[in-house]
């Protein structure tokens, strides 16, 4: 070579740069894996198990292993840049090209091999860059070259014999002098870095052990199971820590045909190389399942040894990729796609090595490559898997799928074990995500997957089943929306869309005997809370009593041909929901068959034996319940249904006050409350209506039994609770009940109408005007509607009752109730009057009568009647009866001509209000309301009294405003001794 280089500067030029590249191309990083790299082939050729020793000692790494050592043909590859002497398919190392690895941390490398192994002593080569230096310096031709390139010349090329110690137990060690403090502390690095996973990439090494002054670290590779084979688990220990690996191996020979287009790009030892081969590792856990790489481990491709291709994958691909002169990169060509075609196949095999856990999904392709060679890769991965059956079963887990015959559902393992016998490829719950629909696997949403079950036929259980799994495996938010259109077995066989608004089936609902009603009722072997949550209602009899379609099978039973089914389904829905007489007025409708073997509508049936039918008139439209009826669902059932036992009994909450229910005089009832109602802009209601029915049936002569049978519970609180009537603003009025009402206003006590009866010894202003009530409860005749006292009876029947003749009034009645019925108020004013004319109570036109408004008028009123009224009511009193004033009708002037006199002082005494002075009159003259002048007693014109003898103590009473002392002026005027006697009685007078 020396020879060669002193005849050609250039060629020594060539080597020179070539050497350089590769020493300073980042081959410091790769010196570890170089030297393992050699120890594998050596071991390979031994075919021995290889063992490699790397110690590093101050400033010098050696590197020992067993195997075939160094031969000649080994010397001119190290010494030939860029050929290598390993040239079969069973090595891993390219020799001329990794080993110049060694140039980045040493100037003297050397390589000695034992003839036997063990022997200690060792001959072999060294290199060195001051020697090489010493020769070159000595040829003049390569003078120039040598200065241009400061001194540095190449290394390898110049092989001198070396001997020296071999380790025991090793054949071959490459002793490398570290060139400075730099180049150890980048050794001892590279050492302490040393990937576990060397071992899966340099099968032919067994063992490898690092020691580093007194630290010694020791790498170990143990197949599991026998040995060979493309499937095998290999175990890898790193001192105390243990790691386990699936491995799939392939290989095989390049396509002839196909061999110069792979290889055209190649270097020229490449190009012999007829073979190619790969292993996938995967890490296993204790299970036996896919693990993470181990921390470490660097994520990137080996070729077979790491190259800084990343691989974003959680397995180690090794493999007899191209590589770039400095083995860092692959590069691209027809080659690279071959070997990676050729990966993707074994990583299809790969998956199916593994066990069908959801550990294996990280193991596929997803996100964003890595890299070029990731991205080619993950496309060819892709490919290839969407033809692997290797994704297990749901229904099956020993069944394996190819992707694109797989369904995923985002949904817990309940939901999937129910469902995967429905759908055919429904993957274990878990199986799902971006990685399985990129491989074609198809991924069913929520509400695909309640579209695709609206045509399944499955017996109730199985839908009951499904239920209970997907109340599980769905969590909240917009996707559970879905749910709301899941299909729902009906008790009757349909299968309808959605449970909202279904009714669930309760355990005391006859379910068999409301089959023929028409109704949405899940079937009982369906039933799920879930159902519930997605708006399903519990079906309890009384629910399903207030359905629109019981409603309807009711209202239309009559007109059935047969109402037979329908009647029992009802009565067996009654008698679940223990329903009380009238609290269903519907129910009333329900068809029955009578005693004559014609059908009714339930409220037009009575009871046999029933208090009711004793009290009826014969001829009410009633007909009686059939006696097989009556055997099989009892009176309980049947009077709950509308068949009347006693009187029937209307219930309603909210009542308008219009006539809505059919009751007898509801229209009236109605306008009398309306009458005790103030007005308001919203319309008042009825918050509870309870409304005895069908009084207007009773025979006549049956009153008091019907009164005995209305007196009671519950009947009795019909009559003896008041309604109560909600205002617009939101105020309560008690007002009578209707029942209370109607038998106040009918004839039901011997042949009278409570309301024209007076309680024995109640208000005696109301004798005469009401005839008495008959003995009797006074409690139940109050509750009836007999009159006790002013507040029971009407302003304007009253009214009416004083203008009737025919009534005796005690005249000093009249005047209290006129005061009374003033402070009430009537509608409109009477046509006629109770009065008093001539001296007598009598009744006259209205036109007749006047209101008297001073007690010094009567007498010039002529022949009118006075309406009588006390004083302080006379003007309310005349409003009432719409009659005048009788100081409205003349000024009533003077024509007579008096004395001024003082009052007496005794009469100032009795009365302080007295005037000081009056006016006398030995006659009185004054003026009637017909203009004729008539003598009087007295008169108070402008407030001066006027009076005659007999009238001044009238005068004086009622201009000192104590009206009610004019008797005692009187006697004091006449006796005027007497004032001690009238001051005493005059202090018990009401002020």
């Amino acid at each position: 070579m020396l020879d060669s280089w002193r005849r050609s500067p250039a060629r020594f030029r060539e080597d020179a740069n070539a050497e350089e590249d590769l020493a300073l191309g980042g081959y410091r990083n790769r010196l570890v894996v170089e030297l393992a790299t050699n120890a594998a082939d050596a071991a390979t050729r031994a075919g021995v198990a290889g063992r490699l020793l790397l110690r590093c000692t101050g400033r010098a790494l050696l590197a020992a292993n067993i195997g075939a050592g160094l031969d000649a043909a080994g010397v001119e590859a190290l010494s030939t840049l860029r050929a290598s002497a390993k040239r079969d398919g069973d090595t891993v190392g390219r020799f001329g090209v990794g080993f110049a690895a060694v140039l980045a941390v040493t100037d003297t490398p050397a390589v000695l091999s034992t003839t036997t192994t063990g022997a200690g002593g060792g001959t072999g080569v060294q290199w060195s860059r001051s020697r090489t230096a010493e020769l070159v310096r000595d040829s003049t031709s390569l003078q120039d070259e040598l200065a241009r390139r400061s001194g540095r010349v190449p290394v390898l090329r110049l092989p001198f014999p070396a001997a020296g110690e071999v380790p025991t137990g090793y054949d071959t060690v490459v002793s490398l002098p570290l060139r400075d403090e730099a180049a150890a502390t980048a050794v001892r690095a590279l050492l302490a870095e040393l990937d576990p996973t060397l071992l899966l990439a340099l099968p032919a090494l067994a063992e490898i052990v690092v020691e580093q002054d007194s630290a010694r670290r020791r790498l170990a590779a143990r197949p599991v199971g026998a040995a060979g084979g493309p499937r095998a688990e290999v175990v890898v220990t790193d001192d105390d820590r243990t790691s386990r690996w699936l491995l799939r191996r392939a290989g095989g020979s390049l396509p002839a045909g196909l061999v110069p287009q792979l290889l055209a790009d190649r270097p020229t030892e490449e190009r012999g190389r007829r073979s190619w081969s790969l292993t996938w590792a995967v890490p296993l856990d204790a299970a036996g399942e896919p693990a993470p790489l181990p921390a470490g481990v660097p994520a990137v491709v080996r070729a077979p040894t790491p190259t800084e291709e990343p691989l974003d994958l959680p397995a180690v691909l090794i493999a007899d990729l191209p590589l770039e002169p400095d083995r860092r990169r692959v590069p691209t060509g027809p080659l690279r796609d071959h070997v990676l075609a050729q990966a993707a196949r074994a990583y299809g095999d790969l998956l199916r090595d593994l066990p069908p856990t959801r550990r294996v999904l990280p193991l596929l392709p997803s996100g964003l490559a890595a890299g070029e060679l990731d991205a080619v890769l993950r496309r060819e991965i892709a490919a290839v898997l969407a033809g692997v059956p290797f994704l297990p079963a749901a229904a099956d887990p020993g069944v394996r799928l190819r992707p694109p015959d797989a369904v995923a559902l985002d949904l817990g393992a309940p939901a999937v074990q129910v469902l995967a016998a429905v759908l055919p490829g429904l993957l274990p719950a878990g199986w799902s995500g971006p990685a399985l629909t990129g491989l074609g696997v198809r991924s069913v949403s929520l509400a695909e997957l309640v579209e695709l079950l609206g045509g399944l036929d499955r017996e109730p259980a199985w839908w009951r089943s499904l239920y209970r799994a997907l109340d599980g495996s769905v969590g909240p938010g917009p996707a559970a929306d879905a749910l709301y259109g899941l299909p729902v077995p009906l008790a009757d066989g349909r299968l309808v869309v959605g449970p909202r608004g279904l009714l669930l089936p309760t355990a005391q609902l006859p379910t068999g005997a409301v089959a023929g009603l028409g109704l949405r009722l899940v079937h009982p072997d369906a039933v799920d809370p879930l159902l519930s949550r997605l708006g399903a209602v519990d079906a309890s009899a009384r629910v399903l009593l207030d359905q629109p379609a019981v409603r309807a099978a009711i209202a239309a039973s009559y007109e059935e041909e047969d109402p037979q089914p329908v009647a029992a389904a009802v009565l067996a829905l009654v008698r679940a929901a223990d329903l009380l007489p009238g609290e269903r007025p519907e129910l009333a409708e329900l068809a029955l068959p009578g005693a004559d073997g014609e059908w009714y509508p339930a409220g037009e049936l009575l009871l046999p034996g029933g208090r009711l039918a004793g009290v009826v008139a014969a001829d009410a439209p009633f007909g009686f319940a059939a006696p097989a009826l009556v055997a099989e669902w009892g009176a309980t059932v049947l009077t709950a249904v509308g068949v009347l036992a006693s009187f029937a009994v209307l219930l309603a909450v909210d009542v308008p006050l219009e006539p809505l229910h059919d009751l007898d005089r509801e229209a009236e009832w109605l306008a009398a409350v309306t009458a005790r109602l103030p007005t308001g802009d919203l319309p008042p209601v009825v918050t509870e209506l309870v409304a005895v029915r069908d009084l207007e049936l009773v025979a006549p002569e049956k009153w008091p039994a019907a009164l005995a049978l209305l007196a009671e519970p519950p009947l009795r609180a019909a009559v003896t609770e008041p309604a109560l009537v909600r205002l617009g603003d939101d105020r309560r009025v008690a007002v009578p009940s209707y029942t209370r009402w109607w038998l106040a206003t009918s004839p039901v006590l011997d042949g009278r109408r409570p309301a024209d009866l007076r309680l024995v010894g109640g208000e005696p202003l109301l004798a005469g005007l009401y005839d008495d009530a008959p003995a009797g409860d006074e409690t139940w005749l109050r509750a009836l509607g007999v009159v006790t006292g002013l507040d029971d009876v009407e302003p304007a029947e009253l009214l009416e009752r004083l203008a009737d003749p025919t009534r005796p009034v005690p005249r000093g009645a009249v005047p209290a109730l006129h005061a009374r019925l003033a402070a009430t108020g009537v509608p409109a004013a009477p046509a006629r009057v109770r009065a008093v004319r001539a001296g007598r109570l009598v009744v006259v036109p209205a036109a007749e009568a006047v209101v008297v408004d001073a007690p010094d008028l009567l007498p010039l009123l002529g022949d009118r009647a006075v309406a009588p009224a006390p004083l302080g009511a006379a003007d309310a009193v005349a409003d009432l009866l719409d009659l005048p004033l009788a100081g409205e009708l003349a000024d009533y002037p003077l024509r007579s001509t008096g004395r001024r006199r003082a009052v007496p002082a005794v009469v100032r005494t009795l009365l302080p209000g007295a005037p000081a002075w009056y006016v006398a009159h030995p006659t009185l003259l004054v003026d009637d309301a017909d203009g004729r002048s008539v003598a009087v007693p007295w008169r108070v014109v402008a407030g001066v009294p006027h009076a005659t003898p007999a009238g001044l103590g009238r005068a004086l009473a009622w201009t000192a405003g104590r009206w009610g002392l004019r008797d005692a002026v009187d006697a004091v005027l006449r006796d005027p001794a007497a004032l001690a006697t009238v001051l005493a009685e005059a202090d018990l007078e009401d002020w």
